[in-house]
């Protein structure tokens, strides 16, 4: 069974910094598989954070993140990560780890827009103060 499990979630001030985790179950960080981290944004829109592709050489990440957060990907444990820096009270969602069911699938900046994803994970909240 495809599974994947966030974790790291958690509350900080403004300013602070959180690491979230993406464990993969059911298969592997194939280089050609297109991983990604989403938050909820509203009851209706899930909004594209950052995307990891070619075994983590290739990245793309939404502006509202770009400086401040860094995906990366470690295979012998089969995980992906999301490390978030300077958070801003603005960045409070529930994060959600994705992944493509297949290998080859496009993940340039378009893909952020794009919520088509065969693999989500369950969801781990962030909550920053000010």
């Amino acid at each position: 069974q495809v599974q994947l499990e966030e974790s790291g979630g958690g509350s900080v001030q403004s300013g602070g910094s959180l690491t979230l985790s993406c464990k993969l179950s059911g298969y592997n960080l194939d280089i050609g598989r297109c991983m990604g981290w989403y938050r909820q944004i509203s009851t209706n829109r899930r909004e594209g954070v950052a995307l990891i592709y070619y075994g983590g050489s290739r990245t793309e990440y939404a502006d509202s993140v770009k400086g401040r957060f860094t995906i990366s990907q470690d295979d012998a444990k089969n995980t992906i990560y999301l490390q978030m820096n300077d958070l801003k009270p603005e960045d409070t969602a529930l994060y959600f780890c994705a992944g493509d069911s297949g290998t080859r699938g496009y993940c340039g900046a378009a893909r952020l827009k794009r919520t088509d994803f065969g693999v989500w994970g369950q969801g781990t909240q962030v909550t920053v103060s000010s």
